[in-house]
């Protein structure tokens, strides 16, 4: 495919970010990659206002925070319990809606695309919104900065903690499930520590908890003082002193690496690149900006190879979408359906690894709806879809509304904002220009085949149908 300037900015844009905007996408002809790799880390440098849609548990009800289990089970009526657990599902449905708003309207593209990696990497699923929503803003906040900062403040986060039990973790009774995930999905992976090293670890990690208020705390007498051997070596450490064992190993440096690598570049790893960038990354001491400036800065990021190889996830597909088709939702639990239908919903992850990602987002179900979406959303249209039954995630309660939302989109696209990309395209020119901007892949669509389905009554109605029917193909999956 010819690699013309344009194809390679919409290329850093739907990597680092969530695509093009409808705004300045005509500028991206003349803008140079760097310019605008610069541009999105200066957009991106401000620190982040939180997102706040709960309450401290619930306030007025109780002072500080305390752990679900126990208020159900000596604190609680039955119908103060079921009251709960309702205005957890509504903060939730609302911090998913507002961080997607984020990923759609925020300058800091950057920002947002990599706290939705560190999202889906630092996995984590609890029913309390008030810790869902502070592990949000520690994801947010230290999305660009230094990898073990990252690393400490998630694992000292009560939504951690809870969900790998370590509030359960004390001396003489470890609880090995949080050190065993701390090592294998957050640090160094699978095969590169033993058994004993997890056992230790765990003992490490006893006191590890939090207090009512929802704030880390250490609590020293559940803590085993005894001495503990971690990676050959012996001490009488704690969990800052495993973190900090984590992060003196090389492989933590390249388990991250490889994993940016295969969500950013490319899902096939070029081994040699890789160890280059970790090398680096290393010796930066984890500079999480440091390491992405190697990658979308190297003329290889831009080969033909990596470009237009990836599937989006539906979250990525959502947002892409509405950054390039401006538009109002008067409905906005329809992009919880669409989640929901697509096998991704913020703050719900399938398990403790995340979501799998590539070739797992598409399956003959979940494809045909990913091609009807733009439809759906630009023409009103109506759909009667059931999502799965999935109890392991309580999403059954959470899209109870499901049929009531799909007969209720409303959506109004600003179309003389994106009509304005093309206003210096000619009328013989318009349906390659669209193509261009449109889709990644190099694949050459049948021109004659698109030209049967799209309005050619006026050139707004021109653009818009070739747009709508450009999204709604395969290719349009990629990026």
């Amino acid at each position: 495919m010819p690699l013309n300037n344009r194809l390679k900015n919409q290329h850093l844009l739907w990597r680092a970010g969530f695509g093009p905007m409808a705004e300045n996408a005509a500028e991206l002809e003349t803008i140079h990659q760097k310019k605008l790799w610069d541009l999105l880390v200066k957009t991106s440098e401000k620190k982040p206002e939180k997102i706040e849609v709960a309450q401290n548990l619930i306030d007025g009800l109780f002072k500080g925070v305390k752990d679900i289990s126990a208020i159900q089970k000596t604190e609680l009526t039955k119908e103060k319990r079921k009251q709960i657990r309702q205005q957890y599902k509504t903060d939730v449905k609302n911090l998913n809606i507002r961080w997607l708003e984020e990923m759609v309207n925020s300058e800091a593209q950057l920002r947002e695309k990599m706290s939705l990696f560190w999202h889906g990497h630092f996995a984590c699923r609890v029913i309390n919104s008030f810790f869902q929503q502070d592990l949000l803003h520690t994801i947010r906040q230290n999305a660009l900065g230094n990898f073990g900062d990252l690393l400490k403040a998630v694992s000292k986060s009560p939504a951690m903690l809870q969900f790998l039990n370590n509030q359960q973790n004390r001396k003489k009774h470890p609880n090995e499930n949080f050190a065993r995930e701390v090592m294998e999905l957050f640090t160094l992976g699978t095969g590169n520590y033993t058994e004993t090293d997890i056992k230790e670890a765990a003992r490490a990690f006893t006191g590890w908890g939090f207090n009512l208020k929802g704030e880390f705390e250490f609590r020293k007498l559940q803590h085993d003082n005894e001495d503990k051997i971690i990676f050959g070596k012996t001490g009488n450490y704690d969990g800052n002193d495993v973190i900090e064992l984590l992060l003196e190993n090389k492989q933590t440096a390249l388990f991250i690496t490889k994993k940016i690598y295969r969500y950013f570049v490319n899902e096939k790893i070029d081994t040699a690149k890789a160890g280059w960038l970790s090398n680096r990354f290393y010796q930066s001491g984890y500079d999480i900006k440091k390491l992405l400036a190697d990658i979308y800065t190297s003329d290889w990021f831009y080969e033909e190879k990596n470009i237009g190889n990836k599937i989006k996830s539906p979250v990525e597909l959502l947002a892409g979408i509405q950054r390039f088709l401006p538009m109002e939702l008067q409905n906005n639990s329809v992009q919880l359906l669409f989640q929901k239908l697509s096998g991704q919903i913020l703050f719900y992850p399938p398990n403790v690894a995340g979501w799998p990602g590539g070739r797992n987002w598409i399956d003959s179900s979940t494809l045909m709806l990913r091609l009807q979406i733009p439809q759906i959303l630009t023409a009103n249209q109506i759909i009667d879809v059931t999502p799965k039954n999935d109890d392991d995630v309580m999403m059954g309660q959470m899209m109870e509304e499901k049929t009531k939302a799909l007969k209720n989109i409303s959506v109004n696209v600003n179309w003389e904002m994106v009509n304005k990309v093309f206003e210096q395209t000619s009328r013989g020119n318009l349906l390659e220009k669209i193509t261009q901007v449109v889709l990644q892949t190099g694949n050459t669509l049948n021109s004659q085949v698109l030209n049967k389905y799209t309005n050619a009554s006026s050139r707004e109605n021109y653009i818009k149908s070739a747009i709508i029917n450009l999204m709604s193909t395969p290719e349009y999956q990629l990026c």
